[in-house]
């Protein structure tokens, strides 16, 4: 228990630290979030403001903004240790990778959470859905954002390690989240009322994935920080 307790506070450690540093330069609320409502904005002036096709489509489009949007906090993310000899320290500190990574993926959740309370607020003003099952919308939004953060921390460190952040990171994590996006899209589906489907069946899809994710980038990351 004493091994946990540690590792939880490790944990808290690093992530408090990334959200500190994330709310004093103000990348999200500045940068991340305006971009994300901007593509709503762009995508309803591609489909004519057409809102019965809004509505019907507002579940994928949602998802496309979100990992759109998700890309810029991920790489945000990655840069933090990417000067001042900050990766380093870390390493020196004492903080087991697990930890470190656990961390960074749960800073990274908080903001990919206030983007998508942000981006719910838009699809129901923009493009006038209702939402049918809260809790279903709930649910599958923070699974979701679990398997997004997780990919996004293992394979931001991935691509900062290769020197090629900004080019790389979305190569790499696009393709691995397509399935996380099919998912969620079509949990969103249900619980907006677009389509009859089983929402909460694609829910524990979307969980399996998330909880697949946060294993394998536990695992892995101590070898991709390491010089």
């Amino acid at each position: 228990m004493s091994v946990l307790r540690t590792v939880l506070g490790d944990i808290r450690l690093v992530a408090a630290r990334d959200l500190r540093i994330e709310v004093r330069s103000r990348v999200v609320l500045d940068q991340v979030l305006p971009f994300a409502v901007l593509v709503l904005v762009l995508f309803g002036f591609a489909l004519d403001a057409d809102h019965r096709t809004l509505r019907t489509f507002a579940p994928g489009l949602f998802w496309v903004t979100v990992l759109l949007s998700a890309l810029l906090a991920i790489g945000r993310s990655a840069s933090l240790d990417a000067t001042d000899g900050t990766g380093t320290s870390l390493r020196m500190s004492g903080l087991s990778p697990v930890a470190r990574y656990l961390g960074r993926t749960v800073a990274v959740l908080v903001q990919l959470l206030v983007l998508e309370v942000v981006l719910v607020g838009g699809i129901v003003v923009l493009y006038g859905v209702s939402v049918d099952d809260w809790l279903l919308l709930v649910v599958a939004g923070v699974v979701a954002g679990v398997a997004v953060a997780a990919a996004g921390t293992l394979y931001g460190a991935l691509a900062s390690g290769l020197g090629a952040r900004e080019t790389l990171l979305p190569i790499l994590v696009l393709p691995v989240l397509a399935p996380v996006l099919i998912g969620a899209t079509r949990a969103f589906d249900d619980a907006l009322g677009v389509a009859a489907v089983d929402g909460w069946a694609w829910t524990g899809l979307l969980a399996v994935a998330a909880l697949v994710l946060t294993v394998v980038g536990a695992s892995a990351h101590g070898a991709l920080v390491e010089d």
